[in-house]
Order: structure tokens, then sequence, then C-alpha cells
């Protein structure tokens, strides 16, 4: 409840702007409506010295919901959640570009961000071989 009230309490300050669609954050962000597990779930694609990456957000929750296509199983709209992957795929520079929004994995395919913090990581640097 507190969270829900925290965010209210934010619109009302003027502090939360929608998008729908697509839309520029900053210059090398930007935000992109795919919808599939949630009716208004976008995925963020980012700039980096390695190319464009795509946080996946809920449009992949594990790598294997992604390369399988397999959709998660709380979901929307199964059309939507697979053309998600299309549109993930062909914002990313590359498949290893896409970055799933869940997957534990993730974690141990990236450099951590710092020596010390094991829940962070480096997307922006190529993955581990």
């Amino acid at each position: 409840a507190g969270d829900v009230q925290a965010m209210v309490g934010k619109l009302f300050a003027g502090r939360i702007v929608y998008h729908e669609g697509t839309a520029e954050l900053a210059p090398g962000i930007t935000l992109h409506r795919v919808g599939g597990h949630t009716r208004g779930l976008q995925v963020l694609r980012v700039h980096t010295q390695r190319g464009w990456v795509v946080l996946a957000s809920d449009a992949a929750h594990f790598y294997a919901n992604w390369l399988e296509r397999r959709p998660f199983p709380i979901i929307d709209n199964v059309a939507a959640y697979l053309d998600a992957f299309a549109t993930s795929e062909a914002l990313a520079s590359s498949p290893q570009h896409v970055i799933p929004g869940h997957d534990p994995l993730v974690l141990s395919r990236y450099p951590a961000a710092r020596a010390g913090l094991a829940d962070a990581v480096r997307v922006d640097l190529d993955p581990r071989s």
C-alpha cells in the first residue's frame, strides 16, 4: 500500500510522465511499448559502448522464454508477447544485446558493476565467454 501511495503522491506532484508508443527519454535512451505480459508493457533501449542494449523487462522474463519462444505462464496476450520478442531483437544490436528481466543467468553472464556488488552487472560491457 505504501508503494501505491508514494506513486499517487508523485503523480499529483507532477513527477510522473506517461508515454504511449515510442518515446525518447534522453539521447540514446528510448522506451517502446510492446504489450504481451501486461497491456502497457514497455522495453527500454539504451545505446552503450557495445551497441544498442534492450532491457526486456517482463517482455522476456527468462532466456528460455525468449530463445525458445515459450511464453511466461501469466500473460495478457500471447500474440503480443511473442511479437515483443521480435521487437526486442530488432531494437538490439544482436541477440546478446537483449537482457531478460528476471533471469539470474544475467548475473553470471555479465561482469559485476563493481567489486563486492553481486546483484548488479554491467550490460554495457560484453558478456563473459
